[in-house]
This record gives structure tokens, sequence and C-alpha cells, in this order.
């Protein structure tokens, strides 16, 4: 079995869509950074390496029995084994994985430039690693409000893709409270030239066309409608102070 050692490490928790387990390029300085003394390194077929990437599904038992405390982490000093830890790549693409004890990827890391160089280096010449797993029958992923599909990510920025997320959660909120009158005018916020269209649509239909034209790109009238929407609630405005770094302003 191939193993790298002294792999940096940034873990991104409970994440079932690659898009946000951020590249070493957006690493900011108060992320939680590890060591991984030794990691075993497995090369395997493009879909199995798509399944982990993108989704918290159980992981093969024969993989996981291949790599069982096989890797260690390194803090202050101290060695300390890991149960189900390793390196996975297609060939491709490359992710550090830690199952935490359990069966499936929770914690999900990319690898710095020079080590996944070395990565590419060492399974050039190595056959894939066949491991059985289920597949859900050629069933699109459930991508939804909450876990938007990769092309409404794609060329986003860590910052961008974070204030879009919360976008959306917020806009599942409005959808939650059904409130006509609200609705129409977060619409009417959006495309204010549409004011009379708007006032006589009802809320499916008004919430349904706002989440429509503002569920592609990121652009300054998104970051405008996020902001304003989120005002006054807590949960969401310390979310926006952790990626914009102040309080939404008052409308």
């Amino acid at each position: 079995m191939l193993y790298l050692h002294d792999v940096w490490v940034n873990w991104f928790e409970g994440e079932e869509n690659g898009y946000n387990i951020c590249h070493f390029h957006e690493w900011r300085k108060d992320d939680g950074i590890e060591l991984l003394d030794q990691a075993p390194l497995i090369k395997v077929s493009s879909s199995l390496y798509h399944y982990i990437e993108n989704d918290l599904s159980e992981l093969p038992k024969a993989l996981l029995d291949d790599i069982f405390q096989k890797a260690y982490s390194r803090k202050n000093h101290e060695r300390i084994q890991m149960d189900y830890c390793f390196i996975v790549t297609d060939g491709n693409g490359i992710l550090a994985v830690d199952t935490i004890g359990y069966n499936i990827p929770i914690r999900k890391s990319r690898l710095i430039p020079r080590q996944e160089q070395l990565v590419y280096e060492m399974i050039e010449n190595q056959e894939e690693s066949i491991y059985e797993f289920e597949v859900k029958e050629k069933e699109d992923k459930n991508y939804h409000i909450l876990s938007p599909s990769p092309e409404l990510m794609n060329g986003l920025t860590r910052r961008e893709r974070q204030l879009k997320q919360l976008l959306f959660m917020a806009l599942d909120q409005l959808y939650s409270s059904k409130n006509t009158a609200e609705i129409r005018y977060w619409y009417t916020e959006w495309a204010p030239d549409r004011y009379s269209y708007i006032q006589n649509l009802d809320f499916e239909i008004a919430w349904r066309e706002l989440f429509e034209a503002a569920k592609y790109d990121w652009t300054g009238k998104h970051q405008q409608l996020c902001e304003n929407i989120i005002k006054g609630q807590p949960f969401f405005e310390k979310l926006w102070e952790m990626e914009v770094g102040d309080s939404p302003s008052v409308l």
C-alpha cells in the first residue's frame, strides 16, 4: 500500500457537495489546518471517487478494512492513530477523507499543490483498487434549494458560494412563511420595473419566479437582496458577518 506523509489538511465536515470542499487557494487563515503524519493512498475508479466526493453514503467495507488504523495525525509532537483516514484519487481529483470512526466520509479535505503533484507521480503506474459499492440507479442526485446543483455554484469564489447558500436559506424560510405581501415586496426589490405585474401574483408564483430569477450567477444585485432579506435575523446575520465582516446595513 502507498502512503503519503506530512499531509496538511483543511477538513470540511458533513459536506455532500464537492464544491464546498475548498481547494488550497481558497483556504483561510482562520481555518483549522491539521497535519496528518501518515495516510494510506488509494487509487479508485472515477465513479467511486465521485461517490465519495459528492455524497455522505456508506463507504465500501473492503476499503475501510484496507485502510483501518493505517493513518496517523500529529498534534503537539504526538502521533495519534486514526481508525479510518485515507487519501483517495481517481487520477484526476484528490481528496483526504476521515470518517471519525463511522463508515461514511464525514470530513473531507483537498491537498496543497505540492502534495497533489506527489500523489499524481505516485499513482501514475498504479492499478485501480476495485471496491463494490451501491450507486442509486442512474438517478440524479436530489439537489434542492438547501443543497444546490453544482451548475449553480460553478465559477463562484468561496465567499460567493457561502453568500449564495445564505440567500437560498433565506428564500427557503420565506417559502415556509407563505406571506404573500412579503414575497411580493422582495420580488419587487429584485425587479422594481415589474411592480404592477408582481402585485397581482399569488404567493407560489411570486416565490418561484423570484427564486428562478435569482438562482443563477452571483452579482452585486444578489448580494444586496441577501443583505436586505436577512436583516434582523441573528442566525443569518452571523453567517453574513463570517463572510462579509460586518452586520447587514439598515434598509
